[in-house]
C-alpha cells in the first residue's frame, strides 16, 4: 500500500486499544465468548489481529505496538459459527504486497462437523473477499484445526485435520484409526487454490496442526498415531509428502490429548518445535531445534506443577520466542522465554501477565527485531505485551 495513503487511513481510523469495540449493529446473534485470537506482524512491523465476536471474524491493526488499533472490519457479511477457543483459532498472515490472508474453522450444526474457510483482502484490510470453503469433498464431516503459512511472495498453504477417510471407511464397515491431514495451496496469494491433497492418514483427531514456510516449501507438524494409540509428533514437507517422526516420547493413550504442537522457521532455515507429552520417555512441555540434519536434545519448559502447556513458538532472523500458559492455583499466567542466537542459548522464563478469569493461550510474535506477546482474557481483553530482548542479532 502507498505510504501516503496508509498515513491518511491511519489518522482516520486509529482508536485507543481500550476503546476498540465491535459494531454490534450488524450482529443479530447473541454474544458468544470466543477468546482465541489470531495475530501476526507484517513487513512494516504492524500488528494485525483477527478476533471473533458474535459469530463474526473481525480484523484490525496497530502500528504503535498495540496501544491503539484501527476500527475492526468484518470479514464476512453473514455470521457463522467460528472456532475460536482452546486449540482452535483464526489464522492471519500478511504478504509482502500487503494482501491480508485469513483461514479459520467453521463449526456446522451437526456435532463434530465443520469446514475450513478462507478469505483475503487486497486493499489493506478495508474489505475482504467472500469467504470460500477449502475442503472440496462435499461431505458434512469433520474438517478442523487449520494452519496457514505463506512465503510472502504469493504462495499460500493451508493444512487441516480431515475426517473424510474415516467416514468413508465407516460407510464400508471398515476400521479406521484417527483422522487424516489434508491441504490446499495457492500460487496467487489466495485468488485460486489447488484441489485438496492428502498428506497422511491416522492422526490424532483434536490436536492442532502447525505450518511453517521453509526454503524447501511448507512444512507441517501434527500429532500422529504410531502403532496402537502411541501419539507422538510427525513432520512432512507438503511438496514431497515425505513423513518423518519428530518426537520419540512414546505417549500411549486411547484418547486425544487436545494438546497440539508449535512449529516455526528462523532466518537460517532452522526449525523450532514445541510440544507437550506424557510419554514413557519424557513428560511435560518441551522445545527442540532441527537444522542441517541435526537435532538438539529436548529442553523442558515451564513448571509441570503449574500445568504448563499449550506452547507456541515464533522465529525470525536469529530471534526465537516461545510462550505458554500456566495456572498457579490462583490465576492464569502468560510465560515467555527468548533466544537471540537461533536457540543456542535462552533467557530465563518471564512471568509476563496474569488473569483471574478465563484466558486464551498466549501468542508470540517476532520479526527478528522486536518480540511481542498477544494475550486475550475474558477480564482484561486483548493485551499486547512487549519483551525487552536487548540487541537482537
Amino acid at each position: 500500500m502507498n505510504k501516503d495513503v496508509f498515513a491518511l487511513l491511519l489518522a482516520a481510523s486509529l482508536v485507543p486499544a481500550a476503546a476498540v469495540a465491535m459494531d454490534h449493529s450488524v450482529m443479530p446473534h447473541p454474544a458468544k465468548v470466543a477468546l482465541a485470537v489470531g495475530a501476526t506482524l507484517d513487513g512494516n512491523g504492524r500488528i494485525w489481529l483477527a478476533k471473533v465476536e458474535n459469530q463474526q471474524l473481525w480484523v484490525s491493526w496497530s502500528n504503535d505496538d498495540g496501544q491503539r488499533f484501527s476500527r475492526p472490519v468484518a470479514v464476512a457479511l453473514e455470521p457463522e459459527d467460528i472456532g475460536a477457543s482452546a486449540e482452535n483459532r483464526p489464522k492471519i498472515a500478511v504478504a509482502q504486497d500487503g494482501t491480508v490472508l485469513l483461514s479459520w474453522s467453521q463449526s456446522l450444526p451437526k456435532r463434530f462437523t465443520g469446514n475450513i474457510r478462507f478469505a483475503r483482502s487486497i486493499d489493506g484490510g478495508r474489505s475482504f473477499s467472500v469467504p470460500i470453503t477449502l475442503n472440496d469433498d462435499g461431505r458434512i464431516g469433520s474438517h478442523s484445526f487449520d494452519s496457514l503459512a505463506i512465503d510472502g511472495a504469493g504462495r499460500v498453504a493451508v493444512v487441516w485435520l480431515d475426517g473424510r477417510d474415516r467416514d468413508a471407511a465407516r460407510e464400508k464397515d471398515a476400521a479406521f484409526a484417527g483422522s487424516s491431514v489434508y491441504f490446499a495451496q495457492s500460487l496467487d496469494n489466495g485468488a485460486h487454490f489447488s484441489p485438496n491433497r492428502k498428506l497422511t492418514e491416522h492422526t490424532c483427531e483434536c490436536c492442532r496442526t502447525s505450518l511453517a514456510w521453509t526454503a524447501e516449501g511448507p512444512i507441517a507438524l501434527w500429532r500422529n498415531l504410531y502403532g496402537t494409540n502411541t501419539r507422538d509428533f510427525a513432520l512432512a514437507n507438503l511438496g514431497t509428502g515425505k513423513v518423518r517422526r519428530a518426537t520419540d516420547d512414546e505417549w500411549q493413550i486411547d484418547a486425544c490429548p487436545h494438546h497440539g504442537g508449535g512449529l516455526a522457521v528462523d532466518g537460517h532455515d532452522a526449525l523450532h518445535l514445541v510440544w507437550f507429552t506424557q510419554g514413557k520417555t519424557r513428560q511435560g512441555l518441551f522445545y527442540k531445534r532441527i537444522a542441517g540434519g541435526r537435532e538438539s536434545s529436548p529442553m523442558a519448559l515451564g513448571d509441570p506443577a503449574a500445568q504448563a502447556g499449550h506452547a507456541t513458538v515464533a522465529a525470525a532472523g536469529s530471534m526465537v520466542l516461545i510462550t505458554w500458559r500456566e495456572f498457579d492455583g490462583r490465576v492464569y499466567v502468560a510465560r515467555a522465554m527468548h533466544s537471540t542466537d537461533g536457540g543456542a542459548s535462552w533467557s530465563a522464563p518471564l512471568r509476563l501477565a496474569e488473569s483471574g478469569g478465563a484466558a486464551d493461550y498466549p501468542l508470540p510474535l517476532t520479526d527478528g527485531k522486536q518480540a511481542l506477546v498477544v494475550w486475550n482474557s475474558a477480564t482484561e481483553g486483548v493485551r499486547i505485551l512487549p519483551l525487552d530482548v536487548g540487541n537482537a542479532k
